[in-house]
């Protein structure tokens, strides 16, 4: 069932640099199967403080915030949930009457794949990147136990906050090193990207590793997916990540929790936008 949108349709959006179509499909479908008056778009800005505004102003039900906007969000909003206080980022914003609250629903999904992979807290990992959303993955493993890692970033003064703020080490280069995990949170692979077609990490690391985690959700098999799977290496894509963010998201704006099978079929629509 298609529901038109009408005066009365309740709105939620996305922001980010470059809008993808995952979260509109998603949230869309979901709004369709459980027959609810909403409606989802994805928008870009370059002017993020009337953005927000607009979405104060507009009565704009929830909000998507991806790069490069995570972390200039957090001076914006009236709330900050303790999933974005935490890694002074935000992934979410809710707006209740005017009233907006900020979540971080990256942490939160992270946290659950940690555990649905099970994954043991001993294994030690470099994780590349320093952005909001490397903030959100490296809390989730501090808080799972995970002592043993390293940020790889190019940005030392990032890099180093980060690694200090989590309790790990920094590096700008993994060099000869071959964690058993490798951890990618930087923009290489993405798709229409400068480096869509670029490693993560060397060869030789994956090779050595035991696992492959890569938060890049466009595509799904990203060149470092890739070659862990053609490698043999057990994998985490951002196709999980961003599913289930997506899907506290939908549960943050409707109040509503959609049955595993709504999910699955939420995803799969979505994956053929």
């Amino acid at each position: 069932m298609t529901i038109a949108p009408s005066r009365d349709t309740t709105l939620c959006i996305s922001l980010a640099g470059r809008p993808g179509t995952f979260g509109v499909r998603f949230h869309n479908h979901l709004y369709q199967q459980l027959g609810l008056d909403y409606y989802y778009k994805a928008m870009t800005t370059e002017d993020l403080p009337a953005a927000v505004a607009g979405i104060r102003a507009l009565g704009i039900r929830g909000c998507g915030v991806s790069m490069p906007y995570k972390e200039a969000c957090m001076a914006l909003v009236d709330e900050i949930d303790p999933s974005a206080a935490a890694i002074e980022s935000v992934n979410t914003l809710v707006n209740t009457q005017g009233r907006l609250k900020a979540y971080n629903t990256d942490y939160l999904a992270v946290r659950q794949l940690l555990e649905q992979h099970g994954l043991d807290p001993q294994t030690a990992f470099a994780l590349r990147g320093s952005g909001g959303m490397a903030k959100a993955v490296a809390s989730a493993l501090r808080d799972a136990g995970f002592n043993q890692g390293l940020i790889v970033a190019r940005n030392e003064q990032a890099g180093r906050q980060l690694a200090d703020v989590c309790g790990y080490a920094w590096q700008p280069e993994l060099g000869d090193l071959c964690p058993p995990m490798l951890i990618n949170v930087t923009p290489i692979g993405m798709a229409g990207g400068a480096d869509a077609q670029a490693l993560a990490f060397p060869h030789a690391a994956v090779a050595a590793a035991e696992r492959v985690f890569d938060v890049v959700a466009l595509p799904v098999r990203t060149p470092l997916v890739q070659l862990a799977e053609k490698l043999g290496k057990p994998v985490i894509t951002g196709l999980e990540v961003i599913a289930l963010q997506a899907l506290e998201q939908f549960v943050l704006y409707t109040g509503i929790r959609p049955t595993p099978e709504q999910v699955e079929s939420a995803v799969a629509y979505a994956r053929e936008g």
